[in-house]
């Protein structure tokens, strides 16, 4: 039945309903106590209370699983949805705390609220009666304790929570999908052997040049399993059903892409919680990342993830014929520095061919075509990846000797160069330092105005701070160009992966070469010669000499 209807703010709201709710909550957190607090526990005191005092027509609203400090709980929301309707006389909980553990939403909901609607509230542990007032005295003093309890017990959680991650054990509930938990120790991931063969097949259709678009609808169309689907199938839980959860989606695949965990790694407190009022989660900066090196097998090897990672850095290029360009994103026009783009010729594929991109936008009279044809390109490079891997590998100790030598003189000579240039940096902060200050003592004596004052100091400010940031990115540059020996591991590893080379594909690519510069091409004594500069990842250019045709 409902009473009277009054308008507020262009709503309706509705007074004198018979419904007597009784609202029952737990949260995650108030299961550890024990049954105290358990949804039955509270729903026995509720229904003996309404008995005993003569309240009639009673509902049940519970919300398990939700915490206190989050009012956008399902029957939370029925529950103020039926008050404002005017179905409900009276509110009851067993105490404030399973009400809401935010104080101030606790006490407009109880003290404004509900009282508005002519609602009775009643919490039955904690004396708090709407109808009694004398008895409310302690109730704003209980809505903060309650409060203090939530932040305090988040507090504690989050310490917990801290430690285990510190001791290089997953944070995750669930593992991802290629992994299993260890039956015998519930911390430990093993491989699960049939989706792990899913994980891999995913990652060699990536290196091979197969868009991720590609891959989600190919494993749709062949019916594989999601790991939503897959997870569901064997009984384990999930997080959020999707709409559709028999289709692959791109998501799933770039976040599969992403797993460091495959290579057997851990990471964690990648993310947090804002606060233990929001429970949106945030990433968080590299910087207080915590990697745990080999703690479970690895799915996928270092060298492919890796090669997965740098693809994923450059965005590739696909023509109208839907074929990827393994060359994308490394080649670049020696002269304007802008890309090279593909042009795919239909009927002649044999004259597919780069071109500067700067050109092709009909800015003709900026840069030159340096047009190269895609064929001859790919042998140029085939051809000197197959002669460095060669001499690196007959030839090691030379080509490590004479690396680190000229790698040496360039180092120092970098380094005089960027250490002047951070003084010459620094010594114009400490000038503009002085200069507004002097601008300070001018306007407070009156030679210069206010106006002209803030306008002097802020352009003066905003170069000090371009003036800052130069000189991080720089000081940046000096600490990295220490670390030739470890580049030069790093490409060695790469060379030793790849004994022998018959054929060019995107992962070897992407593994060897950083950028390609292309010349003009240009005729000497009648010969076309062409410049092709190839910049090896670590260790850069490796003497790479003209190619040229008749």
């Amino acid at each position: 039945m409902i009473g009277q209807i009054a308008i507020k703010n262009n709503k309706k709201y509705y007074y004198g309903g018979d419904v007597t709710a009784l609202y029952c909550r737990l949260s995650k957190d108030d299961e550890q106590i024990g049954d105290s607090n358990s949804i039955v526990h509270q729903k026995e005191i509720l229904a003996k209370y309404a008995k005993e005092h003569g309240f009639v027509n009673c509902k049940f609203y519970v919300d398990d699983g939700y915490s206190g400090t989050n009012f956008n709980r399902p029957d939370f929301q029925r529950l103020m949805a039926d008050a404002e309707e005017g179905k409900l006389s009276t509110v009851i909980v067993k105490d404030m705390s399973r009400f809401g553990r935010d104080y101030i939403m606790v006490g407009y909901y109880t003290e404004i609220y509900f009282s508005n609607l002519d609602i009775r509230f009643i919490a039955i542990n904690d004396n708090v009666d709407s109808n009694i007032q004398t008895e409310n005295d302690l109730t704003p003093f209980k809505n903060v304790f309650n409060e203090w309890y939530a932040k305090d017990t988040s507090k504690k959680i989050r310490a917990v929570f801290k430690a285990k991650g510190n001791s290089g054990k997953h944070l995750t509930t669930n593992p991802p999908f290629g992994y299993k938990k260890d039956p015998n120790d519930k911390d430990k991931w093993i491989i699960d052997e049939e989706a792990a063969g899913t994980v891999r097949r995913i990652f060699q259709m990536f290196v091979d040049g197969v868009r991720m678009p590609e891959i989600a609808r190919k494993l749709t169309e062949e019916k594989v399993e999601t790991p939503q689907l897959y997870n569901i199938h064997r009984g384990r839980s999930i997080h959020k059903l999707s709409e559709y959860p028999e289709i692959w989606s791109v998501g799933t695949i770039k976040n599969m892409l992403d797993q460091v965990a495959y290579v057997g790694h851990t990471i964690n407190f990648q993310t947090a919680k804002k606060s233990y009022k929001n429970k949106k989660q945030v990433r968080l900066p590299k910087e207080g990342w915590v990697i745990y090196r080999n703690t479970q097998e690895a799915i996928i090897d270092e060298k492919t993830f890796e090669t997965v990672q740098q693809m994923r850095n450059v965005k590739r290029a696909y023509t109208k014929f839907n074929e990827p360009n393994m060359f994308s994103g490394l080649l670049f026009c020696a002269d304007c520095g802008n890309r090279l783009t593909i042009q795919r010729i239909a009927k002649h594929r044999e004259a597919d061919n780069f071109s500067c991109a700067t050109y092709r936008k009909k800015k003709k009279g900026l840069c030159s075509s340096h047009r190269i044809l895609v064929s001859e390109l790919t042998e140029v490079v085939k051809s000197d990846l197959q002669k460095v891997c060669e001499y690196v590998f007959l030839h090691e100790k030379e080509f490590t000797d004479e690396y680190l030598s000229g790698s040496k003189k360039e180092t120092e000579k970098f380094q005089t160069k960027t250490k002047a240039e951070i003084k010459r940096l620094s010594d114009r902060q400490e000038e503009i330092g002085k200069i507004i200050r002097k601008l300070y003592e001018d306007n407070v004596s009156g030679r210069i105005t206010d106006e002209r004052f803030d306008f002097l100091a802020k352009s003066y400010e905003d170069e000090g701070n371009d003036l800052k940031q130069k000189t991080i990115e720089l000081q940046n540059a000096l600490t990295a160009s220490v670390q030739d020996e470890e580049k030069l591991s790093k490409f060695l590893k790469i060379v030793k992966a790849y004994t022998e080379i018959q054929e060019l594909t995107p992962e070897i690519l992407n593994s060897f070469i950083e950028k390609i510069y292309i010349g003009e091409t240009e005729r000497y004594d009648g010969r076309k010669m062409q410049d092709v500069e190839i910049i090896y990842k670590f260790v850069g250019a490796i003497n790479l000499p003209q190619y040229g045709s008749d």
